[in-house]
């Protein structure tokens, strides 16, 4: 049976007509945007130039690291650009997608409050203050509401968009074998036709620098293991996506079924949570272990934060370090101790 567009089509009509003439339109995402983020926006600003013949830019604060981010954005064009080199002035209406205000997961100015948000994560305190909000927790992706959007008013996907939103809905569900909804399976059937398959190729098969791999080192050396528990700490890095890239790499470790990682980057701590165990909600878990320290946000399997200002010496991360596990570890009720190497035999 298909999916009901009813929610989706009611909500689009109304953006739609809100922003209707009023001008320049800004489309943030989520800082270091993963391909969710980036589809979404990308999706947005292709309903809107439809619609009503506004052109939207996206924004975004911290970088495009990843390989496979930064080969997507490449091959199929995404203009997107960084959030200092704008002057907000120029631009009318705001909209976040695949983030809220008040996560601390974005570079939205205080004194910008958005117009509209569109997201799968939990709904924020914040958001209530919102004007248009699409806040849909049980959805794998962002890029499925948007995919929705444009079905439910006949616009036509070309292969371009149909590629990135088929990406966007693969790596955020793994496949559909991760937090996926009724919806995110129709979205991803129906994209496959439409896909670009030497592009995608491309996109999940990009050539990788020689630190790249130094990346998985560090984070095999500097694993400990606390019974079904793994943490651990690549310390300085140049591509802030690292952390959650080796969170899901070490979350194949047998016997594991929670990860949390961490590293520096620019004078900021960055924390990945993944977790196996479908009675947790890694969100949840991740917001208690930074409570007082950083922000943090996520779901049911994922989640990351934020720690700003994050220790500058080796010593000092290393001590954080063990204040998070701690924390970690008495949130799951599992007693602290040492913690056993990965590479212990």
């Amino acid at each position: 049976m298909p999916v009901d567009l009813n929610r989706s089509l009611e909500f689009s009509r109304q953006l739609v007509e809100w922003v209707r003439g009023k001008g320049r339109i800004l489309i943030f995402c989520h800082d270091n945007p993963d391909p969710d983020s980036l589809a979404t926006a990308y999706a947005l600003q292709h309903l809107f130039l439809v619609k009503t013949g506004q052109k939207a830019t996206i924004t975004f604060g911290g970088i495009i690291g990843r390989g496979e981010n930064r080969t997507m954005v490449r091959l199929l064009e995404i203009d997107a650009v960084k959030v200092q080199d704008l002057d907000l002035g120029e631009y009318s209406v705001f909209c976040a997608v695949d983030t809220q205000p008040g996560t601390g997961n974005n570079s939205i100015p205080a004194e910008c409050r958005p117009d509209v948000v569109i997201d799968h994560h939990p709904l924020r305190d914040d958001t209530g203050q919102v004007r248009l909000v699409d806040v849909r927790e049980d959805y794998g992706a962002a890029a499925t509401i948007l995919f929705e959007y444009l079905r439910a008013h006949e616009v036509s996907i070309n292969t371009k968009l149909a590629t990135i939103l088929f990406y966007a809905i693969k790596s955020e569900t793994q496949d559909l074998g991760r937090e996926w909804s009724k919806a995110d399976r129709e979205a991803y059937l129906s994209l496959v036709p439409l896909v670009n398959n030497h592009i995608l190729y491309e996109i999940t098969h990009p050539q990788a620098p020689r630190g790249y791999f130094s990346s998985f080192n560090k984070a095999i050396e500097s694993a400990r293991t606390y019974g079904e528990v793994l943490v651990f700490n690549l310390y300085d890095i140049e591509v802030p996506d690292m952390v959650s890239e080796m969170a899901d790499f070490l979350l194949r470790v047998d016997d594991v079924a929670v990860v949390m990682g961490m590293g520096h980057y620019n004078g900021m701590g960055v924390l990945s949570l993944r977790t196996l165990r479908e009675d947790l909600n890694a969100g949840d878990l991740i917001q208690q272990v930074v409570q007082g320290i950083g922000t943090a946000g996520g779901h049911g399997m994922i989640a990351g934060g934020q720690v700003r200002p994050f220790p500058e010496t080796r010593a000092k991360q290393h001590e954080l370090e063990n204040t998070l596990t701690g924390r970690l570890l008495e949130a799951l009720g599992i007693k602290k101790s040492k913690g056993l190497s990965l590479l212990t035999r």
